[in-house]
This record gives structure tokens, C-alpha cells and sequence, in this order.
């Protein structure tokens, strides 16, 4: 398998990069990029599954009152007269 992933790291390789990073960062500061980091994907995730703003209408003609009166103007268009 590690034949197949060519040039990414290993084991071995990815403890020492735990190691450098925690000897840079230290310990309080990789847990709140950890804390953060799983902030941002569970938002992004939401957010995909319920997009806001494309919702359809929630009404139908049933379910509105039809029994009201509508104050509105019927327009009717103009005809054009070319010279």
C-alpha cells in the first residue's frame, strides 16, 4: 500500500512531525487548533446539509385565506404606434 502513496509520510515520519509541532506550539496552543479545526468542519457540514435562502414557498393556496380582498390595479399594456 505505501507503494501506491508515493511520497506522503509514513509512520514513523508522522510521529516526528507530532513532535516538532507540539515542541513549536506546545501543548495548550495544538489543542485549541484542534478544538478550532473541529469547530470549522462541523459548521461547514451544517451548513451543506441545510442550505438557507433556496427555501421554496412554505404556503399553498390552501392553506392561505382566499376570503380577503387584494387592493390591486389590472394594467393593461400600451399598444405602440410606429410612425
Amino acid at each position: 500500500m505505501t507503494a501506491l502513496i508515493a511520497g506522503l509520510p509514513g509512520g514513523m515520519e508522522w510521529v516526528i512531525l507530532l513532535v516538532v509541532a507540539l515542541l513549536l506550539f506546545g501543548g495548550s496552543r495544538l489543542a485549541g487548533m484542534g478544538k478550532g479545526a473541529g469547530r470549522a468542519i462541523r459548521e461547514f457540514k451544517e451548513e451543506v446539509k441545510a442550505p438557507t435562502g433556496i427555501e421554496g414557498p412554505k404556503t399553498t393556496v390552501e392553506d392561505e385565506d382566499v376570503s380577503e380582498p387584494v387592493d390591486a390595479e389590472i394594467v393593461t399594456p400600451e399598444t405602440r404606434k410606429d410612425k
